[in-house]
């Protein structure tokens, strides 16, 4: 079991500056479950000095070298798998089976990417004419994660971050933190020289802003709601540095008459009741439909919400989790109160479960039908598995709606035609649309449009970025090329 009181600073578990802690709260449960410091900015300037000092050598260690440690990395999180899924469902709250799928089978991936990439093009370059194109690390990578998928969203920093030469200082959540200290434990059984990665926990105010406005921070790399984000682009502003950012969404499905409306109401339902119950901000939380399968869409949809299972999240029979606070759980609670204060018709959930399922922070599958791209439940990001159901005419018609927001995370295309799924998909504002049915591919590139953020995760174009690319000017003679 993991030493939950202490930090990882320059090769060593330390105790922090600061004294204080945060609660670990198990979602189901509602018990405590750990204590994690809330560090200072003495704190993350000790981790950034460690990093800075590494980074030189870390970024001219052979390629081989790197790809071999981050295989050691593979190797290690393969032998804790089943430790990190448990770790995952008391923490995240998520289903057993989803924390092995996604919670650890996704980080797995993103290391085992990284590792194969680097092999294979790390030390290429562009010959442009007589001159050459290469690419380098950044230096020191301030890495911000939230709480929904934590060990995921670390490691596909982490991962392409210290693949490409960089050195990391890692802030996970407060909220939900375990993992991230087994994965520590991994990356420093690994081998990695001291400094090359750091770990230091505590809330956004503090520790994030202290990563972000650091002067010695090179990139700050962050993923959490799109205010966070804007207060992490403010506090990097002032040093220029690159700031990669994996924000909010409000995520449309299109479906049209031709389609599986079945599936589609089945998909875009599950979406946002199964597994983390919506709080993903790519699930598709607006289902456009035609009008011509309106009732039909609802139909299927409906059914779905009554059969998703709560409790306890160790048991296989439990498709969906808690919410991961009560206050997370109130704040749904208040978006289902005004959408029905505003209007939209309340035709499955709404409510919250009693009996034993009471001392958890559920929230039963909603569904509102007759929603207005206006109102606060069409615009606004719950986190929550709340679906809204708009009307649409045709395909014009659904597009603007779909594109009528201030987010562009993800999107869906229900059709049989393939020349209009494409069509559809070049036309809205979204980093990733899924034609009849969605996933994430964690070796495409993942992020958003518009106020839903910058940059991509995810496959090559996240390994490229980071790294800066430098131009050579080479004469042409044998003796320099």
């Amino acid at each position: 079991m993991p030493d939950y009181s202490k930090i990882f600073i320059d090769g060593r578990w330390v105790a922090p500056d600061a004294t204080s802690s945060a609660e670990v709260v198990n979602p189901a449960t509602e018990e405590i479950i750990a204590h994690v410091p809330m560090g200072s900015r003495r704190d993350v300037d000790q981790a950034v000095a460690a990093a800075r000092n590494a980074s030189e050598g870390w970024a001219r260690t052979p390629v081989k070298e790197r790809a071999a440690a981050m295989a050691r990395i593979v190797a290690g999180l393969q032998e804790r798998a089943e430790e990190l899924a448990a770790l995952a469902t008391d923490d995240v709250g998520t289903p057993i089976g989803l924390s092995r799928l996604a919670h650890v089978g996704l980080p797995l991936n993103n290391f085992a990417f990284v590792a194969q990439a680097i092999a294979e093009s790390a030390e290429s370059f562009e010959q442009i004419g007589s001159s050459r194109v290469v690419r380098e690390p950044f230096g020191v990578v301030g890495a911000i994660s939230p709480w929904n998928y934590p060990l995921h969203q670390s490691t596909a920093k982490v991962a392409p971050a210290l693949a490409a030469g960089n050195t990391v200082v890692l802030k996970p959540s407060e909220v939900a933190p375990l993992t991230i200290w087994a994965l520590t434990e991994v990356i420093e059984a690994a081998g990695l020289p001291p400094g090359v990665f750091n770990l230091v926990s505590g809330d956004g105010p503090v520790v994030g802003q202290a990563i972000a406005a650091h002067p010695q921070v090179d990139l700050v790399s962050f993923t959490g709601s799109t205010a966070a984000g804007v207060k992490v682009s403010q506090a990097a502003a002032p040093t220029i540095k690159k700031v990669s950012l994996e924000l909010g969404g409000k995520s449309p499905a299109l479906v049209f008459p031709d389609a599986d409306v079945n599936l589609a109401g089945m998909t875009a339902m599950g979406m946002v009741t199964m597994g983390l119950s919506g709080q993903a901000c790519v699930a598709h939380t607006r289902a456009l439909v035609h009008r011509d399968v309106y009732d039909q869409f609802l139909a299927a949809a409906q059914p779905l919400a009554g059969m998703i299972t709560y409790g306890d999240p160790f048991d296989p029979a439990v498709l969906a989790s808690a919410l991961i606070s009560a206050k997370q759980r109130d704040r749904v609670m208040g978006y289902i109160e005004t959408g029905q204060r505003e209007g939209a018709r309340l035709v499955a959930g709404g409510t919250r479960p009693d009996g034993e399922l009471a001392a958890g922070n559920f929230v039963a599958p909603t569904i509102f039908a007759d929603v207005r791209n206006d109102m606060t439940i069409a615009r606004e990001e719950i986190f929550g598995p709340v679906l809204a159901v708009l009307p649409f005419d045709d395909e014009d018609e659904a597009v603007r709606i779909a594109n009528d927001t201030e987010y562009g995370l993800g999107a869906g295309v229900y059709t049989t035609d393939a020349r209009r799924a494409f069509r559809l998909a070049r036309r809205l504002r979204a980093g990733t649309v899924g034609i009849n049915g969605f996933q994430v591919e964690p070796h495409l590139p993942f992020g958003g449009f518009q106020q839903s953020g910058l940059g991509r995760e995810g496959g090559q174009s996240a390994f490229e970025s980071y790294t800066e690319l430098k131009s050579v000017l080479m004469p042409l003679t044998e003796e320099l090329m």
